[in-house]
């Protein structure tokens, strides 16, 4: 494990990076989306070193469980940056029910309603924020994790359309262990870990492993077989979100004389 001192210096460096990044693009500040969850509280506290006066916090319930909301109330309260909430849930169910209307005329049998309805709650999340952020000034900070990063386990285009990961390098224990140094409570750190992309959703359900599992993993430390093996095809199958659109270019013609 890590040393306080060892814990601190890290973070330090990521609020360097942070601060580094920003003046780069010659934006004047962050916006984050606060979630109540341990990823994004640990982000917060960093983007609220890195730019005391100059965060932004967004809320963004969409058919969320009040329960988000108070803690990404009191996350943001907690580090003093300045929030703003808006919510999703109208604007989600009016693109659904149209889409859904839409492919039902068209006669589309819908396959997939649950991971489309999810989806495009990330994907409307971080249409928000950068609508913040463009607004500002501001960059779009993002909050995945090692595990989530290797794994594909973000929505493409949604919390995985970001400016910045300062992150996304950690394990899940290591998160805890800047949640702990960063004066957040064991409620915040220890949180069943989801995307609230449904009712009863969670991560470790859908990804069908522990994050203890996958850090283990990244760490080289054995893990058993089958777990290696999900690990290992959950990567495979996201290659695609960790890459550019590939792009079809066209031979040359050549010329007839």
């Amino acid at each position: 494990m890590w040393t306080d001192e060892e814990l601190s210096q890290r973070i330090d460096q990521t609020v360097e990076w942070l601060r580094t990044k920003v003046a780069e693009a010659k934006a004047e500040g962050v916006v984050v989306g606060i979630s109540g969850g341990v990823d994004s509280a640990v982000v917060t506290g960093l983007c609220s070193q890195a730019f005391p006066g100059k965060c932004i916090g967004v809320i963004m319930p969409s058919h969320s469980d009040p329960e988000d909301v108070e803690d990404a109330l009191w996350i943001a309260e907690g580090f003093e940056i300045r929030t703003l909430e808006v919510n999703l849930s109208g604007a989600h169910t009016q693109v659904m029910g149209q889409v859904k209307k839409g492919l039902e005329s068209i006669g589309c049998n819908i396959v997939a309603e649950k991971m489309s309805q999810g989806n495009l709650k990330a994907r409307l999340r971080m249409s928000t924020l950068y609508a913040v952020a463009n607004a500002m000034n501001y960059l779009v900070v993002g909050t995945d994790n090692a595990p989530e990063s290797y794994t594909g386990y973000f929505t493409k285009y949604g919390d995985g359309g970001v400016d910045l990961l300062p992150i996304s390098s950690l394990t899940k224990t290591e998160v805890r262990a800047w949640a702990r140094m960063l004066g957040l409570p064991m409620r915040i750190a220890t949180r069943v870990p989801t995307a609230g992309l449904w009712p009863g959703q969670t991560d470790e359900s859908e990804l069908g492993i522990t994050y203890d599992q996958i850090d283990r993993y990244l760490l080289g430390e054995e893990v058993p077989p089958e777990v290696r093996e999900r690990i290992e095809s959950l990567h495979r199958q996201s290659e695609h979100k960790r890459q550019m659109p590939p792009s079809f270019v066209l031979p040359k013609l050549e010329r007839l004389d």
